[in-house]
């Protein structure tokens, strides 16, 4: 029995919800003309300016239970004369009224709905404004078919631009679900409103904003129409997880009064932050906090186009901690009072941000400090820090990108002002006040963009002004060590502006520089940089120094030197030096001259040198063989002085430009051996062989160019323990793709077989007569070359020797003595030697 009850009643109440819904969607459809005619006709008296709508429809469901009229499309233009530009765009807009007003006849608009949409307000400069388009109606209230009673005003994912150009403000907000209930009498308008949004930016003057800050709002004002005044109730405003109360009052019937108090509840840093300019905080913006941090402040006086209101905050921590959520570092325990107010004028160049009495800790080290950062517009900046800090906490606090890694402890006590905008219109002039020291305890580094870690870093740095006082600054560069006294000039400007000199006065130690490392390009160069070449010599155009250097060893590739001293300046991306001496393979070293590094793949090195005492053998070894294998290490002994005047060319990986060298080179071998040389064994047809294998000499002595590749030799005569030949005339030339043209001058004695002589055409000589001369060619390469028969310096000889001939027949009839006449090897005409 209750069964078919529950179910008669169910049954007859969907049939009366049916019935009710068929109802309602009657009436809907039979008047739907008419209230859409009304609709239009009442908002025409409305809104004075023009708005183009795709459809207007009248809907029960969209809004149930209330009925909608439903606008698609919708383009509100701006209340601007002769304008095209929009006040508002939306997807949908939606007015409602009960279903008891159909039935009525009369219908009373109480809810506003606008959803996917924008909204663009704008103050003209010259005051004019875009959203004036509401026109004054003079019909009685209770005379209307169709009125709008708005209660509640609805937005969902609605973007609001506000644009004052008078004051230089911009406001951003994106309202994704916001309700404003209205009670409306002839005296007042109350408004609660609640919902959701994102503050996409406030931009005032040059300053920031709240920058996509979340935001819940839950706050009530009331106006009054008469006083033209609004008094705010003590609403809320949540940004992310901080909240402000805010209460006071404005008043509208002239230019516009502020009296505004806010408090923080629930604040922390980030809160903090968001309430200064974007520029300032942009670095600390991922930063949180923990503990207790206050706040509150003031806005009072007028706000127009030519009045700003002035604006006064307090805040502060105690016992607060500050860290970056991706990093196990914090500054913890710190306790801070500080203020923000926007001055006497009330502008960006009378405000001032204070923080006082700072004090924290880091990794159980403790500091102080303080701060000031006055005139936004043209800022100055005034701080001090105090304490031991660790660098390795520092950093990774920090988050420095330039710098990987660190370790150590630096004892800071620094202060620190002046005016950033003057600095960087004069750099060069005392603008910045900077006072203190910094002392380095074995600190450790490792920089992004210096793979080669700097260790071991201890020294004092003193500050004064724009330069910086060095003092027995040492530490370790890889392998690396070295030490500095002096002066660091124009240190401030380096580090904070860019393309700004660095200008280092000092003398500089080193027990052992490794330029295998400090050249190598892998540990000097990024990763992405690098190009994959061994050596990579980078000069910046924006360090400068003069050195006095001293330095215990040097090693580069084969390379060793030892007790180098001298002075070495660089200006311009130029290094230069008047006097540089060392001691290097087994011998004395000094060279002047300087290092061109202005063209990046165009290096030029020209120097004026002098070696004394040098092992040839070696110094073929140290330079590997010239990168030729005609003459090595082990073809060669003696020791050689030389006077060296050279331009030589490489590229950024120092690699050399060998077509473009050009030296004059002034040498002289003393106690030289030419050992098992292969030329040389091709004379044993003349020479013994032994002989041939170790050819001593005591003194070569000769001058050499180098120019376009090639290298020439003068005619120079060797004296040696030749035997048969033991002074052997050498001239020629030698290019760097080993292609020679020697002319060689041997002395033959009539003490020779003269079987064997005549194998090469020579007339047998008695053997008081003197001796004879070979003439003879090498051309070719290292592996390819041939001796032969010089045409050319007999025939110059003959023509010679016909000349001293005729003379020798005048002085004979003048009664002189003839000298001994030297006789020459007479072979056949371009025949060649192959004694193999």
């Amino acid at each position: 029995m209750r069964k078919r009850v529950v179910r008669k009643v169910l049954f007859y109440g969907v049939a009366v919800v049916v019935a009710a819904l068929g109802l309602a969607l009657a009436l809907v459809y039979t008047y739907q003309d008419k209230i859409i005619e009304l609709f239009v006709a009442e908002a025409n008296k409305h809104i004075k300016t023009k708005v183009d709508v795709r459809q207007i429809s009248l809907s029960l469901f969209e809004k149930f239970p209330q009925v909608a009229v439903s606008l698609d499309e919708v383009n509100v233009h701006e209340g601007l004369e002769d304008s095209e530009e929009s006040l508002a765009r939306a997807d949908k807009l939606y007015f409602t009224f009960s279903l008891w007003d159909v039935l009525r006849g009369e219908y009373s608009v109480k809810q506003f709905y606008m959803e996917q949409g924008e909204v663009y307000v704008k103050v003209l400069p010259d005051g004019r404004v875009n959203y004036e388009i509401i026109a004054t109606d003079s019909t009685a209230a209770d005379d209307k078919e169709f009125s709008f009673d708005l209660e509640s005003i609805n937005l969902k994912e609605v973007a609001i631009h506000y644009i004052d150009q008078q004051l230089k403000q911009t406001y951003e907000v994106e309202a994704h679900q916001l309700a404003a209930a209205l009670a409306i009498s002839p005296e007042t308008i109350d408004i609660e409103a609640e919902g959701q949004a994102t503050i996409q930016t406030i931009k005032i003057g040059t300053g920031e904003y709240f920058k996509g800050k979340r935001v819940n709002l839950n706050s009530g004002l009331s106006i009054n129409r008469q006083a033209q005044t609004i008094a705010l109730q003590p609403s809320v405003v949540q940004v992310e997880e901080a909240a402000y109360e805010v209460g006071g009052a404005i008043a509208y019937k002239d230019a516009t009064e502020l009296d505004l108090q806010l408090k923080g509840k629930n604040t922390n840093i980030q809160s903090l932050l968001s309430l200064l300019p974007q520029s300032m905080t942009e670095e600390f913006r991922q930063y949180r906090s923990e503990g207790e941090v206050y706040f509150n402040g003031t806005v009072k006086g007028k706000a127009s186009g030519r009045h700003t209101p002035r604006v006064s905050f307090s805040f502060g921590a105690r016992d607060a901690s500050f860290f970056h959520p991706d990093v196990q570092q914090r500054v913890e325990k710190i306790y801070l009072t500080g203020s923000f107010t926007n001055g006497e004028k009330q502008n960006a160049a009378t405000s001032v941000l204070e923080l006082k009495e700072l004090n924290g800790v880091l990794n159980g080290r403790p500091f102080k400090g303080n701060l000031k950062y006055s005139n936004f517009d043209n800022p100055f900046i005034a701080f001090d820090v105090q304490g031991m800090l660790d660098v390795g906490y520092v950093l990774g606090l920090a988050k420095i990108e330039e710098v990987r890694s660190g370790s150590g402890l630096a004892d800071v006590r620094i202060a620190f002002s002046g005016n950033l905008n003057e600095f960087k219109a004069r750099p060069g002039n005392s603008t910045l006040n900077t006072t203190g020291d910094i002392t380095l305890h074995n600190v450790s580094l490792t920089l992004q963009e210096l793979p080669l870690p700097l260790s071991n870093l201890t020294g004092n740095f003193m500050f004064k002004h724009n330069d910086v006082a060095v003092s027995d600054f040492k530490g370790k560069l890889g392998e690396s060590d070295f030490a500095i006294n002096g002066m660091f000039k124009n240190v401030m400007a380096w580090l904070i502006l860019k393309n700004q000199r660095l200008l280092v006065e000092a003398d500089f130690r080193s027990r052992y520089l490794n330029f295998d490392q400090l050249l190598s390009e892998e540990l000097n160069t990024p990763e992405q940089a690098r190009t994959g070449d061994s050596y990579r010599l980078i000069i910046s155009p924006d360090i400068a120094f003069d050195l006095s250097a001293s330095i215990d060893r040097l090693r580069f590739r084969r390379f060793r030197g030892k007790g180098i001293r001298g002075e070495v300046k660089l200006r311009n991306q130029v290094v230069s030096t008047p006097n540089i001496s060392f001691r290097a393979i087994g011998g004395d070293f000094a060279v002047r001259g300087n290092l061109d590094a202005r063209t990046n793949n165009h290096i030029k090195l020209s120097t004026a040198a002098k070696l004394n005492s040098m092992s040839v053998d070696s110094l073929f070894y140290v330079f590997e063989n010239f990168h030729q294998n005609f003459i090595e290490e082990r073809h060669l002994r003696g020791l050689l002085t030389a006077n060296i005047v050279s331009d030589v060319y490489f590229d950024s990986q120092l690699n050399p430009k060998t077509n473009l060298l050009q030296a004059e080179i002034e040498a002289t071998v003393r106690n030289g051996q030419l050992i098992n040389f292969p030329p040389m064994q091709k004379m044993s047809a003349f020479v013994k062989r032994t002989e041939l294998a170790n050819m001593h000499f005591a003194e070569l002595h000769n001058s050499f160019w180098i120019q376009q590749g090639t290298i020439y030799i003068p005619e120079m005569d060797i004296r040696s323990n030749l035997s048969a030949a033991p002074v052997v005339s050498i001239s020629g030339t030698h290019t760097f793709d080993q292609l020679m043209d020697y002319k060689i001058k041997l002395p033959l004695f009539s003490s020779r077989r003269p079987d064997k002589d005549a194998r090469f055409g020579m007339v047998a000589e008695d053997p008081d007569a003197g001796s004879s001369n070979l003439f003879l060619t090498l051309k070719g390469s290292e592996s390819d070359f041939k001796i032969a028969y010089d045409d050319e310096r007999v025939r110059q000889k003959i023509k010679t020797d016909l000349k001293q001939e005729g003379q020798e027949l005048r002085d004979l009839l003048r009664g002189k003595k003839p000298k001994e006449k030297e006789k020459e090897v007479e072979l056949q005409e371009g025949e060649y030697f192959d004694f193999n």
